[in-house]
């Protein structure tokens, strides 16, 4: 058994990389293969924590550091993957498919950096706008958050989902042994069943509500809730039997 698991995954040809192209492949799987999708979820799931008292404690920061934080270090990591395929004399010239799927991937990753930077003021209670207001772009749901918020979640799904099938490209064109597939396949199998276990227990909570409460009053709870299969965590409150509906 240890041997099938060590050998490649195509026994007529060899897995043998050197070592710059190896870290590249390290950096690139633990990048957009493992942490990318954790820091997705707990951005998705984990906005309202269990035994959390909401809507008494509003603006749980645990999902916002995790997703933050979890990105912005898959980024920095990706970089430095890049850097090491650059200064590798070993890449393979006719991996022509994992080539265009990692700079198309790499290109997303940007994009949500400057969208990131560019998502606009919070506003609302814990961040008011310098006249001592509420007023923010997130607070008052103005049209750039609105835009932002479509567009972050259509480039970040699509990047996660290309950098997936680049991650298997790279396995392939390298001749990986069968132990990585099993492995990388297995966690994302396994971050599949924990989203869709959460995503049935109702726990894909709307943004706006998550961080302000359920008040109809407030500007972005008096326009339609974002993203899609999202709940709105005071319907819960209300009708307790459907929680779990969309």
């Amino acid at each position: 058994m240890i041997e099938w698991l060590l050998s490649p995954i195509d026994p007529t040809r060899g897995h043998d990389v050197g070592v710059l192209v190896s870290w590249h492949a390290r950096s690139m799987v633990i990048a957009w293969g493992v942490i990318c999708p954790a820091a997705i979820l707990a951005a998705r799931y984990f906005k309202i924590l269990p035994g959390q008292n909401w809507p008494h404690e509003l603006d749980n920061r645990f999902w916002w550091l995790c997703h933050w934080k979890g990105q912005t270090f898959a980024y920095v990591l990706s970089l430095v993957g890049l850097g090491l395929i650059l200064a590798s004399a070993g890449a393979r010239s006719d991996a022509w498919l994992h080539k265009a799927l990692g700079y198309t991937v790499l290109g997303l990753g940007t994009a949500q950096v400057v969208l990131g930077v560019f998502r606009g003021s919070k506003g609302g209670p814990t961040a008011p706008a310098c006249d001592g207001s509420l007023s923010g772009d997130h607070y008052d749901m103005t049209a750039w958050r609105v835009a932002f918020e479509h567009i972050h979640r259509v480039l970040g799904y699509l990047a996660l989902l290309l950098a997936a099938l680049a991650i298997l490209s790279g396995f392939w064109s390298t001749n990986a042994p069968r132990w990585m597939w099993i492995v990388i396949t297995g966690y994302w199998l396994l971050l599949i069943a924990v989203a869709i276990f959460l995503q049935r227990s109702g726990r894909a909570h709307d943004t706006y509500q998550a961080i302000w409460g359920p008040d109809p009053s407030l500007p972005g709870n008096r326009r339609a809730k974002m993203g899609w299969g999202t709940v709105r965590p005071g319907d819960q409150l209300e009708n307790p039997s459907s929680e779990g509906a969309e």
